[in-house]
C-alpha cells in the first residue's frame, strides 16, 4: 500500500452517489440537494436555495410571530455551517476526481486536506460574508455564491497549517497538527531522512494547495462581471494582508517587540482583516456595489476582529485544553508577542519589577506546567487578564454601535450582532 493509500485509509469515507459536474465528480447533497446543471445558466431564481432560517419573507405580516428576528439570525448562522461544509465537501470531491492521474501519493494529500476541512472549524469567516451578502441583497445567496464564501475556509486552512509549522505546535482542534501526522507517516513507512523535515514539507504543500483551490474557486464562481471585479478586489486584498500579518507575526516574536501597539497590529493584519471585515466586504462585493457600507464593515470589522483574537490569546494562556484542543500555556511556550502578554509585562514594570523580569525572561522559553502555572498566576495579579477582558469589552461595544449605525437592514444587523457573541464569548 503506497503512502497516499496509508493515508486515505486512515479516514475512511462512506460511498456516495455521484454524477459528472463541470468535468469532475461531485457528491449528491442530501442536505441542500442534487446540484443543477451548473455547465448553463439558468435564472437566478432556479438555483437559489432556500432554509427555513434563510428566507426573506416579503413582510412583518407574512412573518407572523412564530420567530423574532434575531431568532431567524441564529438559526440562518447555524443552517449556513452545514451549507457551506456541503459545498466544501462536494468541492473536494470533484477536485479529488479530477486530480487521480496524478497518483495515491497525491491523493493522500488531498485526503489530508479533506480531512481537516471538513472535520472541524467555526465556519465564522463565510458566516461573515453571507451577512455581508445580506446587508445590502434583496435575494439569498445561490450555490454560486456559496462556493465563493467556501474559498474562505480553504484560505484558513492553508494560514492555519502554515501558522502551526511556523509555531511548531503539536496539537489542533484536539488532534495531532498536520505536520505531525505526516511526520508520523514517514516513520510508520520507514522512508529515508527526517520525518519532522518531510512532515513540515508535506504541511507546507498543503497549505499551499488549499491556497490555490482557494483562489480557483474565486477567480471561477460564476458572477456578473462587475460582481467579479468587485470581489478579486477584496480577495487580492486577504490574501495580501494575512500574509503580512503573519510575518510581523514572526518578526515581533524574533525582536522580542513586546509593546502592546505592535501586538494590536499584527492582531489588525493576521486576525481581524481576515477573519470578519474583508469576509464581510467579499459578501457585500458579492451582492452589490456599496461603498458605503464596505467602509463601514472596515471599521465594524477591525474592531470585532481584534476582540475576537483578544479571546484568543486569553484561551491561549488560560483556556482549558479539552476544549481549545490546543496545549496549556501554549502562547507561553511558542513566545508569541500577544496584546496579553505584552499587557502583563508593561503593567508589571510599574507594580512588580521581579514579575516583569520573569515574564520577560520566560516566555518562549522550555516552560514546565508548573512554570506556566506560575506565568498564569502573574498575568492575572498584575491586571492584564482584567485588563483584556475589558478591552474585548470595548472594542465589541464599539463594533456593536458602528452596527447599529450603519445603513443596512434589521436582519443582517440581528445576524451579525449574533456572531459577535460567537465571536468574543467562547471557550474555544
Amino acid at each position: 500500500m503506497g503512502p497516499g493509500r496509508l493515508l486515505a485509509a486512515q479516514h475512511p469515507r462512506e460511498p456516495q452517489r455521484t454524477r459528472k459536474h463541470r468535468g469532475g465528480l461531485v457528491r449528491q447533497s442530501k442536505q441542500l440537494g442534487a446540484p443543477g446543471d451548473l455547465t448553463r445558466d439558468p435564472p437566478r431564481a432556479a438555483r437559489r436555495i432556500h432554509w427555513s432560517g434563510l428566507e426573506h419573507p416579503a413582510s412583518r405580516a407574512e412573518r407572523g410571530a412564530a420567530l423574532s428576528v434575531k431568532a431567524t439570525a441564529a438559526a440562518a448562522t447555524v443552517e449556513l455551517t452545514g451549507a457551506i461544509t456541503e459545498q466544501l465537501r462536494r468541492y473536494l470531491d470533484e477536485r479529488r476526481a479530477e486530480t487521480a492521474y496524478i497518483g495515491d501519493d497525491y491523493n493522500g494529500l488531498i485526503a489530508a486536506l479533506e480531512d481537516f476541512v471538513l472535520g472541524g472549524g467555526k465556519r465564522l469567516r463565510p458566516a461573515f460574508a453571507y451577512w455581508g451578502w445580506r446587508a445590502v441583497a434583496t435575494d439569498e445567496p445561490d450555490e454560486q455564491v456559496l462556493l465563493l464564501f467556501s474559498a474562505l475556509e480553504l484560505l484558513h486552512a492553508c494560514a492555519l497549517v502554515h501558522d502551526d509549522v511556523i509555531d511548531d505546535s503539536s496539537t489542533r482542534r484536539g488532534r495531532p497538527t498536520t505536520h505531525v501526522q505526516f511526520a508520523t507517516l514517514h516513520r510508520a513507512r520507514g522512508w529515508q531522512g527526517s520525518p519532522e523535515r518531510f512532515g513540515a514539507s508535506a504541511a507546507i504543500l498543503l497549505g499551499d494547495l488549499a491556497l490555490a483551490w482557494a483562489d480557483d474557486i474565486v477567480f471561477g464562481v460564476d458572477l456578473t462581471p462587475q460582481a467579479q471585479r468587485r470581489i478579486r478586489r477584496v480577495w487580492a486584498n486577504i490574501r495580501t494582508e494575512v500574509l503580512g500579518g503573519q510575518y510581523l507575526d514572526i518578526v515581533a516574536e524574533a525582536s522580542a517587540a513586546a509593546s502592546i501597539a505592535s501586538a494590536m497590529n499584527v492582531d489588525t493584519f493576521k486576525t481581524a482583516c481576515y477573519t470578519v471585515s474583508r469576509p464581510l466586504q467579499l459578501g457585500v462585493a458579492a451582492a452589490a456595489d456599496r461603498p458605503d457600507v464596505h467602509d463601514i464593515f472596515s471599521q465594524f470589522g477591525t474592531d470585532l476582529g481584534v476582540a475576537f483574537q483578544l479571546r484568543d490569546d486569553v484561551l491561549g494562556v488560560f483556556g482549558d485544553p479539552a476544549v481549545t484542543g490546543k496545549p496549556s500555556g501554549d502562547d507561553l511556550r511558542s513566545g508569541k508577542r500577544t496584546v496579553l502578554l505584552a499587557e502583563a509585562v508593561e503593567l508589571a514594570e510599574t507594580s512588580d519589577p521581579v514579575a516583569a523580569n520573569l515574564l520577560r525572561t520566560s516566555i518562549g522559553a522550555q516552560l514546565t506546567d508548573a512554570q506556566v502555572d506560575r506565568l498564569r498566576d502573574v498575568i492575572e495579579s498584575v491586571g492584564a487578564l482584567a485588563a483584556a477582558e475589558q478591552r474585548i469589552a470595548t472594542l465589541t461595544q464599539r463594533a456593536l454601535a458602528t452596527l447599529a449605525a450603519a445603513p443596512i437592514n434589521t436582519a443582517a444587523k440581528a445576524g451579525l450582532s449574533e456572531l459577535a457573541k460567537i465571536a468574543t464569548n467562547r471557550s474555544a
